[in-house]
């Protein structure tokens, strides 16, 4: 995809998400923690779309924001359908694109008509926003078609520092329902617990094929680590990501900040 730089003249969502573009493709403005999480999740990301999809396959990117998976995923040979509710981001997208099919839907996905279209839908960081995530996995479920894949990724509820309820704790989900779909941590409004996922994908009709918890403190630069990070070799902090990937699970789930899950329907 195209680098860009700047204009003054932008729409103000515009300059919003090219702020977002240098913390996560550009590595512009010196926060290490946050371009190694994103990189890393992008890596299982793909590696788990690669798994079950060749070229070609059809995939929605919802709430694909500045389109940075959609682009990527276009140069990789597939049909991206990108999707986010802001309209004037579809430009965006378009002055970063550089070769591969992809095609704009702006709205909501509660309210699109893509029953059975596609091969692959990517949730990256989408069902923590959303008020009642049980009926967004079992919207995003009617968009499959017959064997195709959910990619899902979302912070882990798990991690030790993470401080939001549980969905299931919440007996009132309607109650956020005026502020849902706010972009970033500012609108997550849940966190995901292994436990509850499992319970959401059976009730959505889907089984969790693979599901990867990733990225330590270290990684995201949290509890100050950050300052490593500035300092470390990449192949350091490679390897301590690796470490803590091949411990036991019931450690994993507490060091771990991000959950990223393949999900398919069930037989």
């Amino acid at each position: 995809m195209k680098k860009l730089k700047e204009i003054k003249n932008w729409h103000e969502s515009w300059k919003y998400s090219y702020i977002y573009d240098l913390l996560e493709i550009y590595e512009e403005n010196n926060q290490t923690g946050y371009y190694y999480a994103y990189a890393n999740r992008r890596k299982h990301t793909l590696e788990l779309i690669q798994k079950v999809a060749k070229p070609g396959a059809k995939i929605l990117d919802v709430a694909a924001a500045q389109g940075n998976f959609s682009l990527l995923l276009a140069e990789m040979g597939y049909d991206v359908t990108w999707n986010d509710l802001r309209g004037e981001l579809i430009d965006y997208v378009k002055i970063k694109w550089e070769y591969g099919k992809i095609s704009y839907a702006q709205g909501d996905i509660f309210t699109l008509n893509f029953d059975a279209q596609f091969d692959i839908v990517l949730i990256a960081e989408v069902i923590e926003h959303v008020a009642h995530p049980d009926d967004f996995l079992r919207k995003i479920a009617q968009m499959l078609k017959p064997g195709g894949h959910i990619v899902m990724s979302t912070p882990n509820g798990e991690y030790f520092k993470n401080p939001l309820p549980r969905f299931s704790d919440c007996a009132d989900p309607s109650q956020y329902e005026e502020v849902q779909f706010k972009p970033n941590s500012d609108g997550h409004i849940f966190l995901i617990h292994l436990d509850e996922l499992e319970q959401l994908t059976h009730k959505a009709g889907l089984v969790v094929q693979d599901i990867r918890l990733i990225t330590n403190s270290l990684t995201n630069g949290h509890i100050k680590l950050h300052y490593l990070l500035k300092i470390l070799p990449e192949a350091w902090v490679a390897t301590c990501e690796k470490l803590t990937i091949s411990m036991p699970l019931v450690v994993k789930r507490k060091l771990h900040t991000t959950t990223v899950a393949l999900l398919t329907h069930a037989n």
